[in-house]
């Protein structure tokens, strides 16, 4: 396992004769690196779950050599992340370590160039990998994709190396004015009309634009959406927009509602929500990412920021905003950052990377725990019809079943450690269809557990929720309405 590539070489064999238990493994690995720490919570399905955030804590204790990363985004904004490596000797560790912290970086923060700077050798396998034919060519594509420039990785040196520029967006909260809110779902669109903070008319429609290659049908469908809403307020004074993507501005640069379109048609998607609200009139319009949305209708209805929204559904989507409710302008997509490093962990079909968030926050979770819990499921049902049939095996009060949703939140309580490390997080709303009903409560009630027994200043500092009723209250589309500053 990775855990065999945090000692030195010769250590390899030792640890191949050692064990077979996870638990003796992690104990091995960690005396090695002169730490003495044992996990006392694995998933009771997942034994041989190993942490991320657990294995870079130990691995930095022994770290003292300066090592840095900035990821380069729109508009010459850079995030720097300063850490420490081992030892040469720990050569194949130390490239673990700094190629997962990119990789995290990257899907937390998004962006086209990446600067290495403490060690050219592992700089250079990382351009190796990260480029098209490599094995991280997904992410690279991914990002050419939404910054429409090429991806690299570059070496530099500290005279060379970029210094921090981060510009948060102050966005959402208000409430004065007529407005519209939009929330644009795979499979069913939401809009409201909101007069000084009340909803005064709402309405849920069913649409497919996943199957749609002509971006006219989604653009149709969200000017109607506007229109009925507009219909229903004496004037229209702003607009907001969540929706499933990653954004610049306005801008659908990777979204599944537009999945289908060709890429000849880009401009056509980039410019469809401004051109929508042209239809309205001179307003203002604000769109944000639907999990950015989430976590402000928690900050809303808290009264409070540092919130992460964390949404278990067809995937894992996560939304933030900071100590003053405040957009990062980050990605957050963290269903493609890494969660754990066994090296034998479920592969995502999509990224091709193994271990990483959207195997351990999602449906997929679900599908992937089943066998261990000893529930046979049809490969014919979808995804979404496993859920179910989990679900109603859970409702039933069955302990194999619960041991899903329990592993998941042992998964959560865990991985808040690594996520903790990129984010200012004082509370956290665990969303999505994997938490509706008593599984919900058993993700949440394991998560506390774990950061109880393992993390207590985590456990000092989080609250972990599922939504009440004042965020249902403010519900999605109605925080999209207070996005435009009116």
């Amino acid at each position: 396992s990775w855990l065999h590539l945090a000692v030195p070489s010769r250590c390899d064999a030792h640890l191949r004769r050692g064990s077979g238990s996870q638990n003796a493994a992690v104990r091995t690995a960690m005396q090695y690196l002169g730490i003495e720490y044992q996990i006392k919570n694995l998933p009771a399905l997942d034994r041989a779950f190993i942490p991320f955030g657990v294995w870079a804590s130990a691995y930095e204790k022994g770290a003292e050599r300066p090592f840095k990363i900035a990821v380069e985004r729109e508009n010459g904004l850079v995030t720097v992340y300063e850490t420490k490596l081992r030892s040469p000797e720990f050569a194949e560790a130390n490239y673990r370590y700094a190629e997962r912290c990119v990789k995290m970086l990257l899907w937390s923060v998004g962006g086209w160039r990446v600067y290495l700077c403490g060690d050219d050798a592992i700089a250079k396998r990382m351009q190796d990998a990260y480029r098209a034919g490599g094995t991280r060519e997904f992410d690279v594509g991914f990002m050419q994709d939404v910054y429409e420039r090429p991806f690299e990785i570059v070496l530099t040196d500290e005279a060379g190396f970029p210094q921090a520029h981060e510009q948060t967006r102050k966005v959402g909260g208000h409430t004065n004015g007529c407005r519209i809110g939009f929330d644009a779902g795979g499979s069913d669109r939401k809009v409201s009309a909101v007069i000084d903070g009340e909803t005064v008319y709402s309405e849920e429609v069913v649409w497919h634009p996943k199957t749609s290659e002509d971006p006219q049908y989604q653009y149709d469908g969200i000017v109607a959406a506007f229109k009925t809403a507009a219909s229903k307020m004496p004037r229209v004074d702003g607009i907001g927009v969540s929706s499933a993507g990653v954004f610049i501005g306005n801008a659908p640069m990777v979204s599944s509602i537009f999945i289908r379109v060709p890429r000849s048609r880009r401009e056509e998607v980039k410019t469809v929500y401004d051109r929508a609200a042209k239809e309205i009139g001179d307003v203002p319009i604000v769109v944000a990412n639907d999990g950015d949305v989430s976590a402000l209708a928690g900050s809303m209805s808290l009264g409070e920021g540092a919130v992460m929204g964390l949404a278990m559904g067809t995937s894992e989507a996560v939304g933030y905003v900071n100590a003053e409710s405040n957009l990062l302008g980050w990605f957050s997509e963290l269903a493609f950052a890494p969660v754990d490093l066994n090296e034998n962990a479920m592969r995502d079909e999509w990224s091709g990377d193994i271990g990483v968030g959207c195997k351990y926050f999602s449906q997929d979770a679900v599908s992937k725990l089943a066998p261990a819990a000893g529930i046979a499921l049809s490969e014919t049902l979808t995804p979404a019809e496993k859920l179910k049939e989990v679900q109603k095996l859970a409702e039933q009060g069955l302990p194999y079943a619960l041991e899903i949703f329990k592993s998941i939140g042992v998964y959560l309580g865990h991985t808040m450690c690594l996520y903790e490390r990129f984010y200012d997080i004082r509370n956290l709303i665990v969303l999505g269809r994997v938490a509706s009903g008593v599984g919900g409560d058993l993700i949440v009630a394991e998560c506390q557990r774990v950061l109880k027994e393992e993390y207590p200043d985590l456990a000092q500092k989080i609250r972990v929720m599922l939504p009440d009723e004042n965020f249902r209250r403010v519900g999605q589309s109605m925080a999209a309405a207070s996005l435009p500053e009116v």
